[in-house]
């Protein structure tokens, strides 16, 4: 085998760097590698009804995947989307849902069959179904409502009542009712307008406020999370200090015999301590003076300065007639 000191550097550098080429271009692609992602399917529907990119794809309520890509594909829509550890069967059934109270969509499958769904083939629009927008239904109401002429109504049906004035009582009463009902709606138009125009702003300001409210939700999520392993922590302590406690309750039981005498003795080994260090006290207390008196007796330097009362008797001679004189 040839060194690398031998080896051309230059085919060497280049080979290195189209190793490291490579190597970047499979991590930014991992999960589409064929071995590591998951599986990629695709479904028809008739409406997008806002499922967009990144919803998440959800089977029984567990969250399996998510959507790669939604576009028109001649009379329909054409949702891609890819699955991780889940069965797919030939004969599932795919509905577009409301995930959030703020409109946020996610693709929900009811795997059935007998088989498993190849990837090659669509889940038709005979297994698919879209939502109904109450969001959009309430824009529509509102400009429909606004592009209606009350007034020119309300004529239209007093016409109507005094045109079959003449007809029977059952007719008349019913076109009675509907010119009240005219009149009705007529009144409270600009009630019904400002109602309708309130609550599309409210839509609006939602909508506006979507990404905020859905991060309030995701934290408040995360702290809820937090809160429950902190409690399975605590919950895990408890149990511990509990086993401890039998444990330490075992093992006390377990050597009464043992423990009573060696505790009577730690107790007079506690007391005889407590009397040497008594002693020890009144020692030093007693050794205070005569530390004292011979510090002062060598406080001259290198002489001693000792008065020794009492060394000869008294009288004796012409030495000491008086006696030790304190």
């Amino acid at each position: 085998m040839t060194s690398f000191q031998k080896r051309d550097p230059l085919k060497t550098g280049a080979a290195g760097l189209l190793a490291l080429a490579l190597a970047f271009v499979l991590a930014m692609n991992f999960q589409s590698l064929p071995f590591v992602g998951g599986k990629t399917y695709v479904a028809h529907f008739s409406e997008a009804a806002g499922l967009t990119t990144d919803n998440v794809v959800r089977v029984a309520g567990v969250e399996v995947g998510s959507v790669t890509d939604v576009e028109l594909d001649g009379d329909h829509v054409k949702v891609t989307f890819e699955v991780s550890d889940a069965w797919i069967g030939n004969r599932t059934h795919a509905a577009i849902k409301l995930g959030t109270l703020l409109g946020r969509k996610y693709l929900a499958l009811d795997p059935r069959g007998s088989k498993e769904l190849p990837s090659s083939e669509p889940i038709p629009l005979q297994r698919t179904m879209s939502p109904y927008d109450v969001i959009e239904a309430f824009s529509g109401l509102s400009k429909t409502v606004g592009d209606l002429d009350t007034e020119q109504l309300a004529r239209s049906f007093r016409t109507l009542s005094e045109t079959f004035s003449d007809t029977p009582e059952q007719v008349r009463g019913a076109l009675k009712g509907l010119s009240a009902l005219s009149e009705t709606i007529a009144k409270r138009d600009q009630e019904l307008k400002k109602l309708l125009d309130r609550t599309s702003k409210l839509a609006g300001t939602i909508s506006a406020r979507n990404a905020e409210i859905e991060k309030l939700l995701a934290d408040g999520n995360r702290l809820l999370r937090e809160l429950r392993a902190r409690r399975d922590a605590i919950r895990s302590l408890l149990d511990g200090t509990r086993a401890l406690s039998e444990q330490l309750t075992g093992l006390v039981d377990d050597n009464a015999a043992q423990i009573g005498p060696a505790l009577t003795q730690l107790d007079k080994v506690t007391a005889m301590l407590q009397r040497n260090q008594d002693n020890l006290s009144r020692s030093i207390e007693l050794m205070a003076p005569f530390t004292r008196l011979f510090s002062n007796v060598l406080g001259n330097g290198r002489w001693f300065d000792v008065y020794i009362c009492g060394l000869l008797p008294p009288a004796a001679g012409p030495i000491n007639r008086e006696g030790c004189l304190p």
